[in-house]
């Protein structure tokens, strides 16, 4: 009876140390796509200023956190996380996005709850970063005006799977 459970054991380790080296270096397809995204936006900072400009004479105004669940059918699968900067160009349009900014967030949060909750903004359970910020910054045009709103800027986008 003991060595039955001398091997039950050593089996169960040793799937498990097999399990953890899979998991240590093979990259799943969240990190595979995440990877390419990186690259992307790596070479076209490489070309160039992608389309921004001297940025010098911006001013930047960081909006409180943002927290989205996402919906399926089985309930919460998972949450992501925005830290987002706006990209204005003077003190006048900054003090404009702060008075304004509890109207923006919210808008922010109906527009992207919609979106995420469809997985129209994911792709294999990661979200696609540039439809997130083009929406993002078609949100913020909306509701701040078009001569207000440079860019809008993703300081932190976090998923966490529940």
């Amino acid at each position: 009876m003991k060595k039955i459970i001398m091997a039950v054991v050593a089996l169960i380790m040793l799937g498990g140390g097999g399990g953890g080296a899979y998991m240590y270096f093979v990259s799943t397809p969240a990190e595979a796509a995440i990877e390419e995204e990186v690259g992307k936006h790596a070479q076209k900072d490489d070309h160039g200023s992608g389309g921004h400009g001297d940025s010098a004479h911006y001013e930047y105004v960081e909006l409180d956190p943002l927290i989205l669940p996402i919906i399926d059918e089985y309930g919460v699968n998972q949450v992501v996380s925005l830290v987002v900067s706006i990209e204005v160009a003077d003190a006048a349009a900054a003090e404009k996005v702060k008075k304004l900014s509890p109207r923006l967030k919210d808008a922010y949060i109906q527009d992207m709850y919609g979106i995420l909750n469809r997985h129209a903004a994911l792709k294999g359970g990661v979200v696609q970063v540039d439809k997130l910020k083009k929406r993002l910054n078609k949100v913020s045009r909306d509701v701040m005006g078009e001569d207000v709103v440079h860019d809008v800027l993703l300081q932190v986008v976090q998923q966490r799977p529940i």
